[in-house]
């Protein structure tokens, strides 16, 4: 029998960014909400000093423990799946932050296409450029709609960066100026421009500069360590969730974060969320917190697998396509990338997470796919994110991967290798999806969740255009011996790639093809809010959390209209 406690007005599943800017902005409106993190307390203090690559980036200290709970994967419907045992192709965060903690800094915003993908598609090319599989969808909200939220994230991170000469348009610059430019970005940049290209420094969640922010919240400026990826700032330079919404949210006394609570199902009756069952991870205890509404703001995987538990919406049945729940997954096309070696040496050991140049003539639809075999694109960039000694060792393919040819290589090219890379987008399948696992369970007892997932036609042709783009900068910087993909082969679950996975309560105009409309509220359970990249009908060419931040923003007004008049929101 579980222990009950008393209602609150508001309870947050995850606090990572989207629960750590929902539980502010209530807060600040004198709501009462309690935030359940399953994993453990986390201040800045914990990194003073701590540039350990083993510890953190290889002995993965910041995610989640896979021997507990994990995933399982299977690339066709055809194979029985495995459990995930060990990190490769992406990385599960836990703790209070969540990835928000260990992520890179990259913050991008989404293009106007993206947000009307199908309509935008088929008026340019017509029906048959998109293939039947493929279940791209409108997201029912336009860029302009999410605008002032993108807005109003940057300026909560302090996000530094200059206009995108191809992006939407801004009502507002960034909050802070640009990164500092090394030799090798302005390189990239040169190169670009002579190719005709419109490059420009990747927005960044490392502070260029000391900055105050709306709440009041300040931080220093980054110290270019090169610790950002799988690490937390000791600086509190970048941007994370403990450092910028959680303490406004605290400062209301109106939020109560519990620790080593693990949510195992949302609880409700009569079409309505009641409250949520959790176990106490230091004691074993189940406990019930009942609360008027429920937000649930975990990673994709955990939104996901917490829906189906819980008996929410339907379930989606690839044989058919219906249901909602487990819809679209996507990942990303990471592969698409092109190196070159140089005789100057750069300093490469230094860096920050989202220190780089980038551009996006080929991304989303900003060039013309009439005569290509596939759809939207990817951001094309060369970035310096601080290339730590354990994990960097690039010699030449032709080199011997052991012995004395292989040691002489290592020293010679230390330090002169530049690569640039892009990163694609991916288009949702029928066939894509996620659902419980029949075999497998967590260490409480229930299914973990499972991917069905494997790069198309789509991926592959994204992939070696994108590679082709990177390999004509590497070459207009001066690179020799450059290497590039030749092909896409199966996705395969053992290589880091990008923790960028989507889908799953996705987003859109209608219950008939989505689990929950632009406020995030679920269309089957109008007190119940899911929040994330979870919501994503498809996934861009650029990285995601900028856009759960603005769609997090957006979802506070809808949490607090619904608090004043109830019902589904429009």
């Amino acid at each position: 029998m579980a222990k009950k406690l008393p209602k609150t007005d508001v309870v947050i599943i995850g606090v990572g960014w989207a629960g750590g800017i929902i539980a502010s902005e209530l807060t600040k409106k004198g709501l009462s909400v309690v935030g359940l993190e399953r994993g453990k307390e986390r201040v800045t203090e914990d990194y003073y000093m701590a540039h350990d690559e083993l510890r953190y980036a290889l002995r993965y200290d910041l995610m989640q423990d896979l021997s507990k709970e994990t995933i399982t994967f299977r690339s066709t419907e055809k194979v029985r799946a495995l459990p995930m045992r060990q990190y490769g192709s992406f990385l599960l965060g836990e703790g209070l932050g969540g990835a928000g903690v260990h992520w890179n800094g990259q913050t991008f915003r989404f293009l106007p296409y993206d947000f009307k993908i199908r309509s935008m598609t088929e008026e340019r090319y017509g029906k048959d450029k998109i293939p039947p599989e493929m279940t791209i969808q409108d997201w029912g909200i336009t860029y302009d709609q999410l605008e002032p939220f993108f807005d109003k994230f940057e300026k909560t991170t302090g996000i530094s960066g200059e206009e995108n000469p191809m992006a939407g348009k801004r009502s507002n610059p960034y909050p802070t100026p640009p990164m500092l430019h090394t030799p090798s970005m302005k390189m990239f940049a040169e190169a670009a421009k002579n190719l005709k290209l419109n490059p420009y420094t990747v927005p960044s969640a490392n502070l260029s500069e000391s900055y105050t922010n709306p709440d009041g919240i300040s931080r220093a400026a980054c110290q270019y360590c090169g610790y950002c990826e799988r690490f937390g700032c000791e600086y509190g330079a970048k941007a994370d969730p403990v450092v910028t919404v959680i303490p406004v949210a605290k400062k209301t006394g109106k939020f109560e974060i519990r620790t080593h609570s693990y949510v195992r199902r949302i609880l409700h009756k009569g079409g309505k969320a009641t409250g949520v069952m959790y176990t106490d991870l230091t004691t074993g205890e189940e406990i019930e917190q009942p609360a008027d509404i429920v937000v649930s703001t975990g990673y994709v995987f955990n939104n996901t697998r917490l829906m189906l538990l819980s008996k929410i919406g339907k379930p989606y049945d690839s044989s058919s396509g219906t249901g909602v729940i487990g819809k679209n997954y996507a990942y990303q096309v990471i592969k698409g990338t092109a190196a070159g070696f140089f005789e100057d040496k750069f300093n490469l050991f230094a860096g920050a997470g989202s220190l780089g140049m980038s551009l996006d003539d080929f991304n989303g639809d900003n060039f013309d796919h009439s005569d290509l075999k596939f759809i939207h694109g990817g951001n094309i960039a060369h970035t310096v994110t601080g290339q730590r000694p354990i994990q960097n060792n690039p010699v030449p393919e032709e080199s011997p991967r052991w012995g004395k040819e292989f040691k002489a290589n290592s020293l010679k090219y230390a330090n002169s290798v530049l690569t640039v890379g892009s990163q694609g987008s991916s288009m949702p399948f029928r066939h894509h999806y996620l659902d419980l696992d029949p075999t497998y369970k967590d260490a409480y007892g229930d299914p973990l969740i499972r991917i069905t997932f494997d790069f198309e036609e789509q991926d592959r042709q994204l992939a070696r255009y994108l590679s082709d783009r990177c390999a004509e900068i590497v070459q207009e910087m001066g690179g020799q011996n450059i290497m590039k993909l030749k092909e896409l082969g199966p996705y395969e679950i053992t290589t880091y790639q990008s923790t960028h996975n989507t889908g799953g309560v996705i987003m859109g105009e209608n219950p008939g093809n989505s689990a929950v409309n632009n406020y995030m509220q679920m269309w089957d359970m109008e007190n119940l809010f899911v929040v994330g990249a979870s919501a994503f009908p498809h996934n861009s060419g650029y990285n995601p959390t900028g856009t759960v931040g603005a769609l997090a923003y957006r979802t506070v007004d809808g949490i607090l209209e619904y608090s004043k008049k109830g019902g589904l929101l429009v």
